[in-house]
Order: structure tokens, then sequence, then C-alpha cells
């Protein structure tokens, strides 16, 4: 795989942390000039770093426009942001379906919008959004993530439709549980954590957390040419877990 990102521009969302830190690191290696766009400083490596919220609207449209202005260009996008609150429908406050939603689905939306918009100025691109087993497995008192990723499934799906024509290819990375700072914290919730990682590395058939920097390989398969007859595909790089 020659995954060469050479002189191409990314813009990775959430790349503060996780697997979006190692994407960062990744595509920097193959080449790529990488836009980290995070809600707090990032300390990963970058050539352009950006500080805000990804579900305001005048914050991604005045960051993409940043963006252009320093490049002239986007050529891929990796949306990872994402905020996980837990809970089960009934015992979810609106005002935490609210703040999951606006991470997760408005804020890979905006990024997207404006990244489509640049990239039919320039032949094409690559979206690759950052989707979860759990959407296609169901899973317990996690409910708004869930429904973020699984939304997050249709949105690709009928982006890559639209957009066919444009050059722009829009695909969905979708991890197993991932040991990262947002699995940590979800563990965290619960009453016995310890006893929720056991669990989740036992739903793994690989028998074991997936790695951000296993992520970021998939991820770079898909944002760069290597699949460039892949389009509203998902692909599971989940340990397993939807096989077991």
């Amino acid at each position: 795989m020659s995954a060469d990102l050479k002189d191409k521009v990314i813009v990775i969302t959430g790349g503060g942390s996780g697997i979006g830190a190692a994407s960062a690191a990744l595509f920097r290696k193959h080449g790529a000039q990488v836009v980290v766009v995070d809600r707090n400083a990032p300390d990963t490596p970058h050539d352009l770093a950006l500080v805000g919220d990804v579900g305001d609207e005048a914050t991604v449209q005045s960051h993409a426009r940043q963006v252009i202005d320093k490049y002239g260009r986007i050529d891929g996008l990796l949306t990872c942001a994402g905020f996980s609150m837990g809970n089960t429908v009934a015992d979810t406050p609106l005002e935490d379906w609210q703040a999951v939603m606006r991470t997760n689905v408005t804020g890979t939306f905006l990024w997207a919008r404006e990244s489509v918009r640049a990239m039919r100025q320039t032949g094409g691109g690559s979206i690759v959004m950052i989707g979860s087993q759990l959407a296609f497995a169901g899973g317990r008192s996690n409910a708004a993530y869930l429904t973020s990723k699984g939304a997050i499934v249709s949105l690709a799906r009928t982006m890559a439709v639209d957009h066919a024509s444009d050059g722009v290819r829009v695909n969905v990375l979708v991890p197993g549980a991932i040991d990262t700072p947002l699995l940590t914290r979800g563990f965290g919730r619960a009453k016995d954590p310890d006893a929720a990682r056991a669990r989740s590395i036992a739903r793994h058939p690989i028998g074991r957390l997936g790695k951000a920097e296993e992520m970021a390989k998939a991820a770079l398969f898909l944002i760069s040419d290597d699949a460039s007859f892949t389009t509203g595909s998902c692909l599971m790089a989940d340990g397993g877990w939807l096989a077991g």
C-alpha cells in the first residue's frame, strides 16, 4: 500500500487525542499537510492548528476559510471529534442529547459541507467519518452516542451518492473498542470500571482492545487514493466484535 499523501491538505477534527492524534502523526509521515482541529490546543504533530467548537457553524466556516487562505484547497477530511455522555433514553436529559449530537453529528455535517464545497473547486477529495461498531450491534446505556454514530453512517452514504460526480469519496471507519481517552471516560461511568473494561475486551474475538495507531492505518487507506474505488462504504476495524 503506497498511501501517498504528498502535499495533500487533510483536516482532522478531534485531532488532539486518540484516533485523531494518531492519524495526524501518520498522515504527516506520508507527506500530508495536516490541519488539526480540536476544542483545546493540540499537542500533536500538525502543520496548522485550529481551536474551537466543531458544532458551531460560524467557527467551522471561519476555520475552513483559514485553511483555504493558507493552502488553497482541502483534499481530505477525517472527522474524529466525538463526545459521549452515557445513559438510556429514559435517563438522558435533553441538554446531554443535544451536546452529543452537536459534536458528533452537527460537527461532522458542518465540516463535511465546507470540505465538499472546497473539493468541488479542485477536482474532488476524500472524506472519512468515524463510526462505531455499536451503531450496528447496539449497546447499553449510551443512547445518544449510538444514535449519533448511526446518523453518521446514513450521512456518509447519502453524501457518497450525491457527490460522486464531484470526485468526492465518502466512507466510514467503524472501530471496535479502541483504547483512547474517550473509551476510558466511558468505562469510568460504570460502577466497576475494571469490570467494564474486561467485558469490553471479552467482546472482541481478537482478545484485546484496539489501538489508535491501528485505526490511523485504516483511515490512511480510506483517505488515500489506494481506496479510489471505495465510496459509501463502512470499513469494519472492530477486532471481530460484529462477527463474534
